[in-house]
């Protein structure tokens, strides 16, 4: 990433009087496909696209990224030669690629809350949703899923803007998961302390395991599915237990 670059060019954005885009907390999958279009430009070089949108710079960039090429590795004159734009064309859409790491993480967790959240609605029981959402979870990383590595990876090796982002996912996920807990114990008539740090515990043992993951070998993963379960199961059963106890004996 070139600071520089990024600078004279958002300036030059400014002067013509193109709106400079601001990631929003929690960009959905269907806000990063929004396009917006442009009138084609004179004298288009071949290969290039006149008319470009978010899309077309995710795409590429997703295109470009893998198990060991993280989103902070990339370069924007390499991302828009991916996707066919020229590099001027790229402030269009996003304000620097801090911008669209960020537009990737958000996309990543919005897709995997979708995915684990159907899991957690489908069980009725604790036992069912601690392994349906690990082995969702666990499905979406064998299937090498892009994003989720994006998830997993950027909070770890990118930058303060990145891990800010994951961080935010995992505040989401945290959330989601605290109302499922609170609306198991309610439904099966058990304890539960502390439902916040429980949610907090869970979520951030799966994406620490999980990240471990995407170096190993599949035929190990089983392994690790069970054993993340196990541990799953073993954080539930102790915010059970400290909700039957009393105050004073929590506290020693």
């Amino acid at each position: 990433m070139r600071t520089g670059l990024t600078q004279r060019n958002a300036a030059s954005s400014a002067a013509l009087g193109i709106p400079l885009l601001m990631a929003s907390a929690d960009v959905s999958a269907a806000s990063v496909l929004d396009p917006i279009e442009h009138a084609p430009a004179r004298g288009t070089s071949p290969g290039r696209k006149a008319v470009i949108s978010r899309e077309d710079i995710v795409v590429a960039a997703l295109r470009l990224v893998g198990p060991h090429r993280s989103v902070s590795s990339l370069s924007l004159r390499e991302v828009a030669r991916e996707a066919g734009i020229a590099p001027n064309s790229f402030y269009r859409q996003f304000r620097d690629m801090d911008e669209l790491a960020v537009a990737l993480i958000d996309r990543a967790g919005s897709s995997l809350r979708q995915i684990i959240g159907e899991a957690r609605q489908r069980a009725t029981v604790d036992r069912s949703v601690v392994r349906g959402s690990v082995e969702a979870f666990m499905e979406q990383l064998q299937r090498d899923d892009k994003l989720l590595h994006i998830l997993l990876r950027e909070g770890s090796v990118g930058s303060d803007a990145f891990k800010q982002a994951v961080d935010r996912q995992l505040s989401y996920f945290e959330d989601e998961l605290r109302h499922d807990l609170v609306r198991l114990a309610k439904a099966n008539d058990t304890g539960l302390f502390e439902p916040g740090l429980t949610a907090k515990a869970i979520t951030r043992l799966v994406f620490t395991m999980g990240a471990a993951a995407m170096d190993m070998p599949q035929s190990e993963q089983g392994r690790l599915t069970e054993e993340l379960i196990l541990m799953v199961r073993m954080i539930v059963a102790g915010t059970q237990t400290l909700a039957a106890m009393a105050p004073e004996q929590v506290a020693r």
